[in-house]
């Protein structure tokens, strides 16, 4: 019999979930859980993110294009963050049902 979605999540390691958020970002950690609809909310953020500040820093010159770059890092830095709170908080009420 093959394992639940919330068996597979509370089997998951927590730090491993959301190390895998962190470092490479972009919901890699929710790829090692299996939760496929958070990746691809994920991805879809990350990418409206990246079109977004490519559209709006068109014809950006100097300190107004580091600012702009600064901006987008702190934007997928908060995005990282915030996955990475999310995936171990889904491992923890995962486990407290169980």
């Amino acid at each position: 019999m093959a394992p639940t979605n919330r068996e597979i999540l509370a089997a998951s390691a927590g730090w491993v979930a959301v190390t895998l958020n962190v470092v490479p970002g972009l919901g890699a950690g929710y790829l090692y859980q299996r939760r496929w609809k958070a990746y691809w909310i994920t991805s879809a953020l990350a990418t409206t993110w990246f079109v977004l500040g490519a559209v709006l820093g068109q014809g950006a010159e100097g300190a107004e294009e580091m600012q702009n770059q600064l901006v987008g890092l702190c934007g997928l830095v908060a995005l990282a963050s915030g996955t990475a709170v999310e995936a171990g908080l889904a491992i923890k009420k995962s486990r407290e049902k169980g």
